[in-house]
């Protein structure tokens, strides 16, 4: 199905005079929060309109150079020829993010989230490939100019994690890390394997955007805390005092446990930020349900129960089920190279999300 870009940029073009007005009222900024959010919306159509433009004037200028490329005119042949891949590729990256400007704006894309790896089927493997992924995001995220912040782990007596929950903070880090939600393959041979067999382990990720106050309500009288005593070879920070903190959510049964901060209060104020994002994933999977098929199906249902990629090492080979796409660059994607993986997934999200818009 062909989107017609027009129509919609049209759609929002009509938009900025309303934001215009609204921001020139007096007591605009009475209301700070609500006044950030349609300054943010302000700037994104702003940006949205100069891309527009922009690709507008990148597309004449490649019909023109792939017109001068054929002219008789040797020596201009030649300086048209050579800004024909420029163009190309300024043409792909402005369609890219207006595709993504078109988009309804998800406001969690924008927040920070916080990161759940927990080993599955396969023991001591599972517990190392669990590992394995916790150092491939926090690589990512160092390659994003992106901060990762540890919140509880339960690491196995072979090096690895049983279970590792870490929080990562920078610009729209919910919006590339979504994708990595769900159950996630191994396919190699153990270290401790003596015949060479190959072994299928598995771990499973879950993505949660960091949720504020305003999204979800905690009630004292619906939270039970309580200290615990910290353990284990939790690393550095944990220490073995009363400083844990464990909060169950009496209504839904939700616990939360907290010990890698060095104080109680951390740990609570850590506790109840996880506690959030879990409350908040419930609410917007609830809301998922009106979403359709399509939209469903474009990072699949995030539940940790789906298989969405395999990482298979005696071949080298990572497999995204979600978007049928395999690449012989596990090495790269092991140690934080996920920018091409992800960016196909988007790609395949922003195109059912136009074609669904455009239907709308």
């Amino acid at each position: 199905m062909t989107v017609d870009y027009s129509q919609l940029i049209e759609r929002k073009r009509l938009r900025l005079p309303e934001l215009e007005s609204n921001m020139a009222q007096d007591g605009f900024f009475d209301d700070p929060r609500a006044a950030g959010e349609l300054t943010r919306e302000y700037n994104r159509l702003k940006n949205l309109l100069d891309d527009w433009e922009a690709l507008a004037k990148a597309r004449i200028d490649l019909a023109d150079n792939l017109e001068l490329a054929k002219a008789g005119d040797v020596e201009m042949a030649e300086m048209a020829a050579e800004e024909i891949p420029g163009l190309e590729k300024l043409i792909t990256e402005l369609e890219s993010r207006v595709q993504y400007a078109l988009l309804p704006h998800d406001p969690t894309e924008d927040r920070d989230a916080i990161v759940e790896i927990r080993a599955g089927t396969g023991g001591d493997e599972a517990s190392l490939f669990a590992g394995d992924l916790y150092r491939m995001y926090q690589r990512y995220a160092e390659q994003r100019g992106w901060k990762t912040e540890p919140v509880e782990a339960s690491p196995s007596e072979v090096g690895g994690f049983k279970e590792v929950v870490f929080k990562v903070t920078g610009e729209e880090v919910f919006r590339f890390l979504k994708y990595e939600s769900g159950v996630h393959r191994v396919q190699r041979v153990p270290s401790t394997e003596t015949q060479g067999r190959i072994h299928t382990s598995t771990a499973t990720v879950a993505v949660l955007p960091e949720a504020e106050e305003v999204d979800v309500e905690l009630k004292p009288d619906e939270l039970h805390i309580q200290a615990t005593r910290s353990g284990g070879p939790g690393g550095q920070h944990v220490n073995t005092t009363d400083s844990a903190v464990q909060i169950t959510h009496l209504p839904t049964g939700i616990m939360v446990k907290c010990q890698d901060g060095r104080s109680q209060g951390k740990n609570k104020e850590k506790a109840l930020q996880i506690l959030r994002a879990k409350l908040l994933e419930a609410k917007i999977r609830e809301e998922s349900e009106k979403y359709s098929a399509h939209r469903k199906n474009l990072i699949g249902s995030g539940g940790r129960e789906e298989k969405i990629r395999t990482y298979n090492y005696p071949q080298n080979r990572l497999t995204d089920h979600r978007v049928n796409l395999t690449l012989y660059n596990l090495d790269q994607v092991v140690t934080g190279e996920l920018s091409g993986v992800i960016e196909v997934l988007q790609a395949s999200e922003m195109e059912d999300r136009l074609a669904e818009l455009e239907a709308g």
